[in-house]
C-alpha cells in the first residue's frame, strides 16, 4: 500500500476585488497636504483622461423696477437675488447680508410697501414692483419717523440690523400690527439683534406708530 500522500489540489489565484475591504483602505491610505490618497486607488483626472466640463452660461433675464423713486432697468443672472441686485448693480449698501438664508431679517425692504427678506427673493420676478430701502426712508434731511424714534430710543448698538429693523418697523406700522408691545415684539420676531436691543426696538416702533 502507497504511503504516498494525494497530490493537493491549489485553487489559481483570484483576482484581487474591485472594492478594497474597510482594513486594506486604511492600511493603504495615507494623508498627503490635508487631501486622502489611498494608495492606487487615487487618481488623478487627467490619468482617467477627464476634463473639467464646460460650464455652461448662465441663463439671464432683463427686470424693470422703481428703487427709491429712481427706475432701473438691468440684466442680470436669473438667480440674482434682490439684495445682491440693491448691493452690487445699483451700490445701495444699506441693506444688509447677514445669515443669507431669511433668517435674520438684517436685508429687509419693502416691496410694493410690504416687508419681504430680500435675499430670498429672486430680482427677475420683481417685474414693475416698487422698492423701498433704507436710503429711500428720509426725505432730504427730514428722517423718517422711525428713524427718528430709533434715535430718540437709542436702540442700536452695531447697527449692523438696524436698517432691517427700521424697515420691519415701518412695515409693521402699515401692516397694524402695533397695538401691543406683546404685539409689535411678535410681528417683528423675524428681525434678530445680536447686541439685544430689543426692549428699546420694541420702543422705538411704538413712539413712531403712535407718537408717544
Amino acid at each position: 500500500m502507497s504511503t504516498e500522500l494525494p497530490e493537493a489540489t491549489v485553487s489559481p489565484p483570484t483576482e484581487p476585488p474591485l472594492t478594497p475591504s474597510r482594513r486594506t483602505f486604511i492600511a493603504t491610505t495615507t494623508v498627503v497636504g490635508g487631501a486622502v490618497v489611498a494608495g492606487s486607488l487615487f487618481m488623478a483626472p487627467d490619468a482617467l483622461g477627464d476634463e473639467p466640463a464646460n460650464t455652461a452660461e448662465a441663463p439671464s433675464g432683463r427686470v424693470s423696477l422703481t428703487v427709491n423713486g429712481e427706475r432701473h432697468t438691468v440684466t442680470v443672472d436669473n438667480r440674482t437675488s434682490l439684495l445682491d441686485l440693491l448691493r452690487e448693480h445699483l451700490k445701495l449698501t444699506g441693506s444688509k447680508k447677514g445669515c443669507n438664508a431669511g433668517a435674520c431679517g438684517a436685508c429687509t425692504v419693502l416691496v410694493d410697501g410690504r416687508r419681504v427678506n430680500s435675499c430670498l427673493t429672486l430680482a427677475v420676478r420683481l417685474e414693475g414692483a416698487e422698492v423701498t430701502t433704507i436710503e429711500g426712508l428720509a426725505d432730504g434731511d427730514d428722517l423718517h419717523k422711525v428713524q427718528q424714534a430709533f434715535i430718540d430710543e437709542d436702540a442700536f448698538q452695531c447697527g449692523f440690523c438696524t436698517p432691517g429693523q427700521i424697515m420691519s418697523g415701518v412695515g409693521c406700522i402699515k401692516e397694524g400690527h402695533t397695538g401691543s408691545a406683546e404685539e409689535i415684539r411678535e410681528w417683528m420676531s423675524g428681525n434678530l439683534c445680536r447686541c439685544g436691543c430689543y426692549v428699546k426696538i420694541v420702543r422705538a416702533v411704538g413712539h413712531a406708530a403712535h407718537g408717544k
